[in-house]
């Protein structure tokens, strides 16, 4: 796949770039419809995301180049290259989470209930995020074969051939799992779950589809032997499962 869409001024626009972009747009266009059924003034939402943005932007790419500091400690020019790939989801989560908990708190805003409202948002980003890895060829499973992706649309199987083999499109099998997860958060978030329930039920049911994907692929950031999304994804289910069982105590 051709990973440069156009070209702008000499500038390549990189599918990566746009998809990102889209899934942030749509992203925001579902927190505005939810903020509206949390009754929260969506303008301070949108104060929130402008500010939150570039920090988890800042914190996906830190937790790529530290479990990539191999490559990047000899090439430390390519370190704010994004344009190519680069970007850790759990990292861009922590950086979101973090820099809302202060901004929130400044706000006077429930942190927890806008982790609810937003939780939909980032799963939606995720979904269309992950077709960048496609158009980049990167983030696939391990070798497959011709009749094994002959299942798949065409444009998926050309996407798949690469350096003369097939792959698996874990890419596809993620974004999937993850439109399936954003589909029942928006039913749950009508039911009335105690405050912070939506959100801790989005990490559980990412890391648990994340936990078996990241098995298929062979591009993993890894701590030692393990793959650190798979390490991450159990103690975020172990967490929330935790802070789940303390919210139903509560009751």
């Amino acid at each position: 796949m051709n990973p440069v869409a156009f070209e702008m001024f000499g500038l390549e626009i990189r599918w990566y770039g746009i998809l990102i972009s889209l899934g942030m747009v749509l992203g925001l266009l579902t927190a505005y419809k939810q903020s509206k059924y949390y009754n929260i003034d969506f303008d301070k939402i949108t104060d929130i995301f402008i500010l939150c943005l570039p920090l988890s932007i800042l914190g996906a790419r830190l937790y790529y180049v530290i479990f990539n500091w191999s490559y990047y400690s000899s090439n430390l020019s390519e370190i704010l290259n994004i344009r190519g790939g680069g970007l850790a989801i759990h990292g861009g989560i922590l950086g979101a989470v973090i820099s809302g908990y202060f901004l929130t708190k400044a706000k006077k805003l429930d942190f927890l209930k806008i982790l609810d409202l937003i939780a939909p948002s980032f799963i939606l980003a995720q979904s269309i995020g992950r077709w960048g890895n496609f158009f980049n060829s990167e983030a696939h499973g391990g070798t497959v074969s011709k009749e094994f992706i002959s299942h798949f649309p065409s444009f998926i199987q050309k996407g798949m051939f690469i350096d003369g083999n097939y792959y698996h499109p874990t890419f596809l099998y993620e974004s999937i799992w993850n439109i399936s997860i954003f589909i029942l958060l928006l039913i749950l978030s009508r039911k009335k779950l105690k405050k912070g329930s939506i959100f801790y039920l989005y990490l559980i049911f990412y890391s648990v589809g994340r936990f078996f994907i990241e098995g298929l692929r062979t591009d993993s950031l890894m701590l030692g032997s393990l793959k650190m999304a798979q390490v991450i994804s159990i103690v975020l289910i172990i967490i929330c499962v935790i802070l789940l069982v303390y919210n139903k105590k509560a009751d």
